[in-house]
């Protein structure tokens, strides 16, 4: 069975965008884009020529929500910091659904959005993560890239049936090209499901099971039998035998957010019914600009 659209009060339409790259292929409704890596963009022979990521900072979360507070607390502390967003195809596919993109790029808290696989729509359009990655620290010369999907995420249930799994190949895809990763963790302790409770088991099946390479794993300071929580599970899982593990003060974060008037849910819950999860993110934050630092 076909499902055929078709608009009968035109015979031909005819594209006007320029590129040969098409996006979600062979649906009716398939994009045409101009890629960064095709032989028509300016940028062709400046990924072609890609060497290393030279220590370039990416920071790789499994959720949309992740992505707000994690960059309006590094734009907090360090104000001339640059920050652009990779967006990929887990969620949403259009970036112009997301609502938080265009409030952070509004008060010039991310500078660059690049849309990879078949999410589209963002200043960028990349084939992979691989390219996107690429254009960000080459073509836009980031200081710090965020990368996630866009709005929605999939779960069902089972170890490794859900769309986040991507962190774990993306983390791998910035060590192979020497950058420096983070993966952003997900703390919950407000939660129903007893598999998400501490460290979420997206997060855990990731850095235990789905990555091959070493990142950074930064955690909040949190009150003793939380913080033991979560070190049981780092310990049960073996992840301090693969990672760097790093502990940071996250609280800031709500001065952050409160600076800029940023206003997040996670997963339909607002900051003061899941702190330790916005806590997470600004540690991250922390030890990023202390990184940038170093490095600079």
């Amino acid at each position: 069975m076909h499902f055929v659209m078709g608009n009968k009060s035109k015979k031909i339409k005819k594209s006007r965008e320029k590129g040969h790259i098409i996006k979600m292929r062979y649906t009716p409704f398939q994009v045409r884009c101009l890629a960064s890596e095709e032989q028509n963009s300016p940028y062709h022979n400046t990924i072609k020529n890609f060497k290393s990521l030279d220590n370039n900072i990416f920071a790789i979360g499994t959720l949309h929500s992740m992505l707000a507070p994690l960059a309006t607390m590094i734009k907090w502390l360090k104000p001339n910091v640059k920050i652009n967003y990779i967006m990929t195809d887990g969620g949403a596919l259009p970036i112009y659904l997301s609502n938080t993109v265009k409030e952070l790029k509004k008060k010039n808290i991310i500078d660059n959005t690049i849309t990879v696989g078949h999410a589209f729509g963002g200043d960028y359009e990349c084939v992979n993560i691989y390219s996107g990655l690429i254009v960000s620290k080459e073509i836009l010369q980031s200081d710090v890239t965020i990368v996630s999907m866009g709005p929605g995420i999939v779960g069902t249930g089972t170890k490794y049936g859900f769309s986040g799994i991507e962190q774990g190949y993306i983390l791998d895809a910035v060590n192979n090209l020497d950058g420096i990763s983070y993966a952003i963790p997900r703390i919950i302790f407000n939660d129903e499901r007893k598999r998400h409770i501490g460290i979420s088991h997206h997060t855990i099946t990731n850095l235990s099971k789905v990555t091959c390479t070493k990142s950074n794993l930064v955690l909040p300071l949190l009150e003793t039998k939380k913080l033991d929580k979560i070190k049981e599970l780092i310990k049960e899982n073996k992840i301090d035998c693969k990672h760097n593990i790093y502990f940071e003060n996250g609280t800031d974060i709500k001065k952050a957010m409160e600076h800029f008037n940023i206003n997040v849910n996670t997963m339909n819950k607002s900051y003061n019914q899941q702190k330790e999860f916005f806590f997470g993110l600004g540690a991250v934050a922390n030890h990023i600009v202390k990184n940038l630092k170093c490095l600079q």
